[in-house]
């Protein structure tokens, strides 16, 4: 008898226990060490690289992000419509811990620089990275209840979708009026495929493909063509739950999974991350795009997170995830604060031309860092402590 396939990609990196998070640790630390060499000059030179119309960097941001947003559009596509997020109590819990942990960072980051001129980059400390905080939380194998991974990926899937809203309505050019009429008649026919119940990939991809090239010259950011994309591809829900292995959605999300994991985010990580530490003085520390981008993703998400969780239960709007303690999704609401790709792909659109990159990649790498090291020792001391009660109880 053959193995059931998993339901979605989530639930495949779940029982992987998160390998791509642990590729991606690898690649910004890489990053930060060639950052720092002999290497670096040649490091910023291929990355500005012009390469037909656009930069290496431009392509790694724009387009193969694009397949990471298209990657994360199937995510939530799945999950709202046969999965972790199928109905509204499952949504409920998740659902007000992400905004909970979106707003409150963009709280601490505009209090940090309210007045000034870097107001623009609020958004920075408002995202969770699913690969990163997966990998820490991996860390602790199975000792961790199985509930709170799904609880931090189902947080994690719905804090995404607020981060491509914020994209598309917040950090989007000069539109072009033309561009997007043509963008909007593609989706149209997207839309049209699959309402007429076409199986096959190679159409939807071929229009997703002139989508990207019109909604990147539109002024709106291309990685938003990769959601819109994913909106479209046909997905057949199934009572019992198991996979249609003929199912569009899933035979993309599947294909895409491995080559996003640990190839095109591992290459954003590398090309984003590194961040010149030599010559680094206490002022670079204390700016307030540092301060607000580090102490928003430390502090505030886990303030947004835990505090919306509680008043959610209290107010019997949900219930706590199973088989975890209080102590456990605190320590899971710290773990949200690793904001590493979204943020820092954030950070590229709120400053450009390289303005306060140091700071902002400063911020991210150093509340990331906080997050990640805090929360998997909240975890494991947590985890620790609940394993002893159980054998203690087991005992009498």
């Amino acid at each position: 008898m053959t193995r059931p396939r998993p339901l979605s990609a989530i639930r495949t990196a779940l029982t992987s226990e998160a390998g791509g998070g642990l590729v991606l640790m690898a690649a910004a630390l890489l990053a930060l060490v060639v950052a720092n060499s002999t290497f670096a000059a040649a490091y910023d030179r291929a990355l500005h690289l012009e390469l037909g119309p656009l930069s290496l960097l431009h392509w790694i941001n724009d387009g193969l992000m694009a397949v990471f947003f298209l990657l994360v559009g199937l995510e939530i596509k799945r999950e709202a419509l046969d999965g972790q997020l199928r109905t509204w109590p499952d949504r409920a819990l998740p659902g007000l811990a992400a905004l909970g942990g979106m707003v409150v960072p963009a709280l601490v980051y505009v209090a940090l620089n309210w007045g000034g001129t870097t107001l623009r980059g609020w958004a920075i400390p408002a995202a969770t990275d699913i690969a990163f905080a997966l990998g820490v939380l991996a860390l602790l194998g199975r000792r961790a209840p199985v509930s709170l991974k799904i609880f931090l990926s189902a947080v994690a899937i719905v804090d995404d979708l607020g981060a491509v809203v914020i994209i598309a309505l917040f950090y989007s050019g000069g539109l072009d009026p033309a561009m997007l009429a043509l963008a909007a008649g593609t989706l149209g026919l997207l839309v049209l495929l699959n309402r007429s119940g076409v199986m096959a990939l190679s159409p939807y991809l071929l229009l997703g493909l002139v989508l990207w090239v019109l909604v990147l010259r539109s002024g709106i950011h291309a990685t938003v063509a990769g959601v819109l994309l994913a909106l479209t591809i046909p997905i057949r829900p199934s009572p019992a739950r198991t996979e249609d292995p003929t199912s569009p959605l899933h035979r993309l999300e599947h294909a895409l999974t491995p080559w996003v994991t640990y190839a095109i985010v591992p290459v954003f990580g590398f090309a984003n991350a590194g961040v010149s530490l030599l010559g680094l003085s206490p002022a670079a520390l204390l700016d307030p795009v540092t301060l607000g981008v580090a102490l928003g993703l430390f502090l505030g998400k886990q303030v947004g997170i835990f505090a919306s969780v509680r008043l959610a239960v209290l107010a019997g709007l949900a219930k706590r995830p199973a088989h975890a303690s209080w102590s456990q999704v605190y320590g899971v609401a710290v773990l949200c604060g690793i904001g590493f790709t979204m943020s820092l792909f954030i950070g590229g659109l709120a400053f450009k031309d390289g303005l306060l990159e140091t700071e902002t990649k400063l911020g991210v790498l150093v509340g990331s860092l906080l997050s990640g090291c805090v929360g998997a020792a909240i975890l494991a001391l947590a985890t620790g402590r609940e394993r002893r009660k159980r054998a203690a109880a087991g005992g009498r």
